[in-house]
């Protein structure tokens, strides 16, 4: 075929198909939306999602369905999200996690960036140190002396490599200098639950899993990990007032796509996101789980972008210098 004639072919099946593409952004969405969250049902990522999720339903007129597809560290959802087709109709809610699986995996089967289209972020949820109910330290720094002389004995808790959770602990045993045995799980749910039957000692979790069981007084509470006290926890000290002086980890969400989603369709998905951030209900939720929405500026794909760019970073640098690696 001549070349010429064979370029222009190419040229009007593209053209072709830009309206083509047009047509299915303006009817989107016209069936239900997966949203894959990487950690196990009842967890506090879990949690945000299902609050996210519900909102967003009612904006797009389709039921944004949470599945939850756990393990690793939160990469195997990720995985499974970055292969998806980028049609809009698999969208992912996951946490930090995002920014620190590029320094903790030396083999990680997906670029955090490069292959998912951010939609915006989410929110930000402090966390706690939180132990079963029954642990003999009644204050932070009896707890830290605690751990440090029984560090043999004395069992952490976590959602596994990569977690929220893990990299609380991580930071938390090298600020105590204390090497103490960790318990990996496939989500803080199921760790909370063992924590409650006194299986394990303690852990550090965000407050969307940890506010009602402390309220309950089913667990026992020393502190919460921001430079501010927690609204719906307001007995409860900051780490930084009560024996780690500039301890500081908050949980930021968001919310990607995979890589190559249209436009129009993000665009979408990004009204849906910015109408949940207004959305009373969601605020009453969050405000009752000890967080709230971001900013409305933050909410944005551009935004997201660069704050995760950053995020990965800081924390390839605090990893590497940790050594702390999953193969």
């Amino acid at each position: 075929m001549n070349p010429i004639r064979r370029l222009s072919l190419l040229a009007l099946a593209a053209s072709l198909a830009l309206p083509a593409i047009g047509v299915q952004a303006q009817q989107y969405p016209d069936k239900p939306i997966t949203m894959i969250i990487p950690f196990a049902a009842g967890g506090p990522t879990d949690t945000v999602g299902r609050i996210y999720a519900q909102s967003m339903t009612g904006f797009l007129k389709q039921q944004v369905i949470v599945e939850n597809v756990g393990g690793a560290g939160g990469t195997l959802g990720a995985a499974r999200v970055a292969r998806a087709e980028p049609n809009g109709y698999t969208i992912f809610l996951h946490h930090i996690g995002q920014s620190t699986a590029p320094g903790l995996y030396r083999k990680l089967p997906y670029n955090a960036v490069d292959d998912f289209s951010p939609i915006g972020m989410v929110a930000d949820v402090p966390m706690t140190i939180v132990a079963r109910k029954d642990f003999p330290a009644k204050d932070l720094k009896e707890l830290i002396a605690y751990v440090k002389k029984n560090q043999d004995k004395v069992t952490y808790a976590n959602a596994g490599v990569g977690s929220a959770s893990h990299l609380c602990g991580m930071l938390f045993m090298s600020a105590v200098q204390a090497n103490l045995t960790t318990v990996p799980y496939k989500g803080t749910g199921p760790a909370m639950n063992d924590l409650l039957g006194g299986q394990v000692d303690f852990m550090c979790d965000q407050t969307t899993n940890t506010s009602g069981q402390i309220k309950a007084g089913k667990i026992k509470a020393y502190a919460v990990t921001t430079k501010t006290k927690v609204a719906s926890l307001p007995n409860l000290p900051t780490m930084d007032s009560s024996g780690l002086p500039g301890f500081e980890v908050a949980v930021w969400h968001a919310m990607y796509a995979p890589k190559n989603t249209p436009k129009p369709v993000i665009d979408k998905l990004v009204a849906a996101l910015q109408h949940a951030i207004k959305d009373p209900n969601v605020k009453a939720k969050l405000a009752d789980l000890g967080t709230e929405p971001v900013a409305l500026t933050r909410a944005t794909p551009e935004a997201l972008d660069k704050e995760l760019r950053s995020e990965i970073v800081k924390w390839t640098r605090i990893i590497k210098q940790a050594g702390v690696y999953a193969d």
